[in-house]
């Protein structure tokens, strides 16, 4: 495993992968965490990959990525064409991708908890660690229908007006999914809000993460 300081502001170069099933998976689960970094690190270097976006759903996806991403130093986003529900019985193909995205180098790997009751979530976070032994993997967490919510035990602090950022973002750039009834800034809000009273973040809000194998230097 690879120790990592993320805390500090740094000049070092810090590459990370984020994947997500859907085109507003990463926003969801891990955008003020993004956000955050991207600050504090100007020589970060993110891949980006959503595995499921066509049409109206990859422009949405790409250009939601390119205002998350717009501080990065450096950036690289992909958007796939796999069938969206349908991931477990695509699983060889997906694998080949997760097989090209070593070329990546990354230090950290942002990606769906294993344990989402979402098939599609669920493969990708299998294939993270299946793909990615000797990397920093951080799962994401996501609200949903399923009532999936976990005990996570990695936090990211976030100022308030990242957060405010986040949900100004996905409120933008998700058109399609302004009609479900879970999509409104009152979730968003609630979960970091939840997360940042478990980890007493100074702001009252956070991120969480499932981190399975951590090494401290």
């Amino acid at each position: 495993m690879r120790p990592l300081a993320i805390a500090g502001r740094s000049e070092a170069p810090l590459r990370l992968l984020a994947l997500g099933a859907h085109s507003d998976d990463i926003e969801l689960g891990c955008g003020g965490t993004l956000l955050t970094w991207i600050e504090r690190r100007p020589s970060l270097h993110v891949t980006w990959v959503v595995f499921s976006g066509a049409g109206d759903r990859q422009e949405e996806a790409r250009t939601s990525a390119a205002e998350f991403l717009a501080g990065a130093a450096a950036s690289d986003v992909r958007t796939l064409a796999f069938r969206e529900s349908f991931f477990p019985s695509q699983a060889a193909d997906i694998k080949h991708v997760f097989e090209s995205l070593k070329e990546a180098a990354p230090d950290v790997v942002l990606t769906h908890h294993r344990d989402d009751a979402h098939q599609d979530h669920r493969l990708l976070g299998e294939l993270a660690w299946n793909t990615f032994r000797d990397h920093l993997v951080l799962e994401y967490e996501i609200p949903k229908y399923d009532g999936d919510l976990g005990r996570p035990n990695a936090f990211v602090p976030l100022d308030a007006d990242v957060c405010r950022r986040k949900c100004e973002l996905l409120r933008k750039h998700f058109a399609s999914q302004r009609e479900r009834h879970w999509f409104e800034e009152e979730v968003f809000l609630g979960l970091m809000r939840l997360r940042g009273m478990e980890c007493r973040s100074a702001s009252g809000y956070a991120e969480a993460f499932h981190a399975r194998k951590i090494v401290i230097g």
